[in-house]
């Protein structure tokens, strides 16, 4: 059942790229709740993404409004799954090392690492959430966070 809901989203979206709302992300639950103002609709669509998981899907085919674009390359997965424990600990500190490389894989330019710390830092909790369980879902989210910043977004 599970799937034919999120087949019957991804091509009812089709390859869409208008987004509702930055701060929920990219998914089903944006495109339905779309125009949508105030807390309820945001949360209501924020939690569709959430419980049909569909952005991994929208991420990997460009669709539900979800960007193809992005910084995540196979180098930046590939640190990311290995450097795991540390890249964690880097980031709920807001500085180290295993962070610095991955501002670096992802070209951050230096000006704007500090902001990366900062924001990294900042939105912890969010970027490893208890939903985010492999570093694809780490990596989407981190990009979401960088989405909602003025600067970081030209990185996403």
């Amino acid at each position: 059942m599970l799937k034919k809901i999120a087949l019957a989203a991804l091509l009812a979206a089709g390859s869409s790229v208008a987004m509702a709302d930055n701060d929920v992300g990219c998914g089903a639950g944006t495109q339905v709740w779309a125009g949508k103002k105030g807390v309820a609709p945001k949360i209501l669509a924020a939690t569709t993404n959430g419980i049909f998981t569909n952005q991994l899907l929208g991420i990997t085919f460009g669709t539900l409004g979800c960007r193809q674009g992005g910084t995540v390359t196979a180098q930046v997965v590939t640190f990311t799954n290995e450097n795991a424990e540390a890249l964690a600990r880097d980031m709920a500190v807001g500085q180290g090392e295993s962070l610095n490389v991955l501002a670096e894989l992802m070209q951050i330019k230096p000006q704007d690492k500090d902001r990366f710390f900062k924001v990294s830092k900042a939105n912890f909790g969010e970027i490893y959430s208890a939903n985010n369980q492999n570093t694809l879902q780490v990596l989407a989210s981190l990009q979401t966070v960088m989405a909602k910043d003025d600067v970081l977004k030209a990185y996403v």
